[in-house]
């Protein structure tokens, strides 16, 4: 089901660049790891960085969707004007990545499957929007029921 963005007043760009992370969730997932993507984008809604979780291809417990892209995006000086789009809400660790850099903007397919640390960058005043989005969703649980082992070590239960 895809969301209707007038109906939901959100912007047709975040839309667009929520299927450039689900791109890197299937790529993740084609390689035998989580599906879970992100995209980094400045100012101009250009996407400057890509990544997909690589925990399980690379044995790096650090290798979530974000913090690859977030690697991916090297040395820069405009991290307070980008926006870090992911298929699934934050955990800790990606939250506090996207927090070192100063990061204002995220935007999250979705948080049903797992709710990471939204309050904290509320809290710490960066703009948070949920699009909810049933691909993702399923996506999230499908690999959840396949595979709860894999989910289980990605999120240190």
């Amino acid at each position: 089901m895809r969301l209707d963005p007038a109906a939901l007043d959100i912007p047709v760009d975040d839309l667009e660049l929520l299927q450039e992370a689900l791109a890197e969730a299937r790529k993740g997932l084609s390689e035998g790891g989580l599906p879970i993507g992100s995209v980094l984008v400045d100012s101009q809604g250009r996407i400057i960085a890509r990544g997909h979780n690589q925990r399980v291809q690379t044995g790096d417990p650090t290798a979530h969707a974000e913090v690859v892209c977030i690697r991916n995006a090297g040395r820069r000086r405009d991290w307070p004007e980008l926006t870090l789009v992911s298929t699934l809400s934050p955990c800790i660790m990606c939250t506090g990545t996207a927090l070192l850099y100063r990061i204002p903007r995220v935007v999250i397919g979705e948080n049903r499957n797992f709710l990471g640390a939204e309050d904290v960058f509320r809290q710490l005043g960066v703009s948070v929007v949920v699009l909810d989005d049933e691909e993702c969703i399923q996506l999230m649980r499908d690999f959840i029921s396949a595979h709860p082992d894999l989910w289980n070590e990605d999120i240190g239960k």
